[in-house]
């Protein structure tokens, strides 16, 4: 019998990795019994204090999208945030952009309040957003980037992995056994990683 699951999963709003595998975990609720839940974390949080900038951002504008999805899930809920960041990646998915959208207009499409998105650019959910890659990166360490997947079953017991990263979207039950087999790898006491060829550039 298939068991039941609750899916956390904690992204960067602004990686196109992470992207897909939100996508893939969508997916999978389609086929197996999984509620996603929707947290995030932040890559500008994680690389704090490095010499080096891995994202490139000097300017910091990868918080701006990482503090709104703070305030979209602490004064709405995990489910407004699931909502928020689809409509965030709306355009590029119907091939219209290159990146994340107008962020005004997505919290719009999303049901939420446009002026959301002056948060961005102030600190006022700094702490909210800290608390939250926190709790996941807490689970996997901070040597891995985001996503972060918690799948907690009926009975309590949870499993907690980095990725899957992937570069295109699987459906259908090729989703399903992608799921299937990394709840197992994960849960294998003493498995740390487990690698791929190199990653290919992500699909719309």
């Amino acid at each position: 019998m298939t068991r039941s699951y609750i899916a956390d999963i904690w992204f960067d709003p602004s990686c196109p990795y992470s992207r897909l595998t939100a996508r893939w975990l969508v997916e999978v609720a389609r086929v197996r019994p999984v509620e996603v839940r929707w947290r995030v974390m932040s890559l500008s949080v994680l690389n704090e204090g490095r010499d080096d900038d891995p994202e490139g951002d000097p300017e910091g504008y990868l918080w701006i999208p990482a503090r709104i999805c703070a305030a979209v899930q602490e004064r709405h809920g995990h489910a407004a945030l699931g909502r928020f960041y689809a409509a965030l990646w709306a355009d590029r998915e119907r091939g219209e952009g290159d990146w994340i959208g107008d962020i005004e207009q997505a919290l719009a499409d999303a049901d939420l309040p446009r002026e959301l998105a002056r948060v961005g650019m102030s600190e006022e959910y700094d702490d909210a957003l800290r608390a939250s890659h926190a709790a996941g990166v807490g689970l996997v360490g901070d040597h891995v980037g985001t996503p972060v997947i918690a799948a907690t079953s009926a009975d309590g017991e949870r499993v907690a992995f980095f990725g899957p990263v992937i570069s295109a979207v699987p459906t259908g039950e090729q989703a399903a056994r992608l799921w299937d087999a990394t709840l197992v790898v994960a849960a294998t006491p003493g498995f740390h990683e487990l690698k791929g060829p190199p990653p290919r550039e992500p699909a719309a």
